[in-house]
């Protein structure tokens, strides 16, 4: 990378950690396929005083979506995982519905199952505090008997819920515990050895102390939650460096076939034929006038953004360990920065 393309990027970074009293946040870049640059800035622990550097681990939150589904997609593309069929074939443990449901539906957030009750921290969902064994059994039984909010491909309504179905999924594919499918199937083979579970119990080097803000606007801790309920949908840690090392694999086909990758990236439709702003556990969109796969999202004590370009074969991660903390605003200012003027473009594969 440029000496200036870099001084620009830190410029806005400070700017921005100023302007939001940000605590700590890490970044990469993508260039060409590779991981041109990562680093730190700010804290990742604000009361030891330890920096936030590109190995710091934070919970990423609703992007570790695109994580869950990369393992079911590689599933479907070794046939055995059928993304059209129902539900129960892999996941008998959800009871049936007033419509099948499928894992498609599911990845593009089109199945119907609902996200949280509230946004309350007292919400059992958003606030859990019991640390499950078995998380996606668990997670299941917090909505395995509510109704449905849409009939399945009619609406689109996003949902972590719904992930965690998709990890019961593929489960009953691969025939393996859904952590340890994607450790040995998405994880190592992109070389990302420091991304784990959010496992408040575990000793976790690296890991950062998260957090938010009050009324007034000052820091403080972030609200206690155990995660385990709902891995497949937002319960990893991990780091700058490791989802830069993601987005690469993803770019160098070293995790999918690249037709697979196409179909992830082509956005979804409703029955009714309109489009869908997921594909296949990305949002996708053309903001900055060429198609863009990503994902954003916040929780306890984060706040994360991933995107690709994949026509430039470029990326940004954005990681911020503090609740709403615009990690989005963040990074569509970067990877302004890293496209440069450009040029619309068509969208990969075909819509469904």
């Amino acid at each position: 990378m440029v000496r200036e393309k870099r001084a620009r990027l830190e410029t806005v970074i400070a700017r921005f950690m100023a302007a939001h009293s940000t605590p700590g946040v890490s970044v990469a870049v993508v260039e060409n396929g590779v991981a041109e640059w990562t680093a730190g800035f700010g804290s990742a622990d604000l009361e030891n005083s330890v920096p936030a550097t590109p190995h710091t681990l934070y919970r990423l939150g609703p992007i570790s979506e695109p994580i869950t589904a990369t393992a079911a997609l590689l599933l479907s593309q070794q046939e055995k995982l059928d993304l059209d069929a129902p539900l129960q074939k892999y996941c008998p443990e959800f009871p049936q519905k007033d419509a099948p449901i499928t894992t498609r539906e599911l990845l593009g957030h089109l199945a119907g199952i609902r996200h949280y009750k509230s946004d309350s921290q007292d919400d059992p969902e958003i606030g859990n505090t019991k640390h499950f064994s078995n998380p996606i059994q668990a997670g299941i039984n917090f909505f395995k008997n509510d109704s449905l909010v849409a009939p399945p491909g009619a609406e689109f309504h996003y949902s972590t819920q719904g992930y965690t179905l998709v990890g019961c999924a593929i489960e009953g594919a691969s025939e393996e515990n859904y952590v340890d499918y994607v450790r040995e199937n998405v994880l190592t083979p992109a070389g990302m050895i420091h991304t784990v579970v959010d496992n408040r119990f575990a000793i976790v080097p690296f890991r950062a102390r998260f957090y938010s803000k009050d009324s007034s606007g000052a820091i403080t801790n972030s609200d206690f939650v155990d995660s385990s309920y709902r891995i497949p949908g937002g319960g990893w840690l991990s780091s700058a460096d490791d989802m830069a090392l993601f987005e690469v694999a993803l770019l160098n086909d070293k995790l999918v076939a690249r037709s697979t990758r196409a179909m992830m990236w082509t956005p979804l439709k409703t029955a009714d034929g309109k489009e869908d702003p997921y594909g296949l556990g990305w949002r996708i969109g053309e903001d900055l006038g060429v198609l863009d796969a990503q994902h954003s999202g916040s929780q306890q004590g984060t706040s994360t953004f991933i995107t690709i370009v994949p026509e430039r074969r470029a990326g940004i991660v954005v990681l911020i360990n503090l609740e709403d903390g615009h990690a989005s605003d963040l990074g569509t200012d970067l990877m302004k920065i890293v496209l440069g003027a450009t040029q619309p473009t068509s969208k990969i594969g075909s819509t469904r």
